[in-house]
């Protein structure tokens, strides 16, 4: 009781939809959902496995709605993702992450290009394994909160952005957000989402 009185005052535990106006593009990695281990390994604020894809689940579909675009960055669960998969509002583009042996392979990507309101990303599971790049910021997860100084949500001098689920209160992180950052970073005015 106590983990969800924290994650409730805390804004980790949605209790309604704050959905987006029109169509939205949202990234996130490392859901973990059913992998009871991740919760002491990240000091996750669960009790139990089961309340954590209960509460990772509600946070996803309060962000997400069944229109908007999610690119997930890998890493959904241990053992069979197809019942969870089900559960997530969106469109979803899966990248492979290193715990996802279940998943079918031909629908997973290795990474993407992509590109929005003028600035280029990677989507990527691990950032190490980035080749390649040019200017592109690297949209990544793997490292959850375990090396923050490294790997922190949005680190402007590596154009990164870590969106393992631990750095984002849980929840999907909408593309225009992330874009928004950078712009401020790069001395631009910031667009209101």
């Amino acid at each position: 009781m106590k983990n969800q009185e924290y994650r409730l005052a805390s804004g980790l535990e949605l209790t309604q939809p704050k959905h987006l106006p029109g169509k939205s593009i949202f990234v996130i990695s490392d859901l973990h959902l059913n992998h009871e281990k991740i919760i002491l390994y990240c000091k996750r604020p669960f009790d139990t496995v089961e309340e954590m894809n209960a509460v990772l689940i509600n946070n996803w579909n309060y962000t997400v709605k069944p229109t908007d675009l999610v690119f997930f960055l890998g890493d959904m669960a241990m053992g069979n993702s197809d019942g969870f998969i089900d559960k997530l509002n969106g469109d979803i583009f899966f990248l492979k992450g290193n715990h996802d042996k279940s998943m079918d392979p031909g629908s997973l990507h290795d990474s993407i290009f992509f590109e929005h309101r003028g600035i280029k990303f990677l989507f990527i599971h691990d950032p190490m394994d980035a080749t390649n790049v040019d200017d592109e910021w690297i949209i990544h997860g793997h490292h959850h909160n375990n090396h923050p100084r490294k790997f922190p949500f949005f680190c402007p001098e590596m154009q990164r952005v870590n969106v393992s689920v631990e750095m984002t209160q849980y929840t999907p992180v909408s593309l225009d957000y992330i874009c928004n950052l950078i712009k401020m970073k790069n001395g631009k005015k910031i667009i209101s989402l």
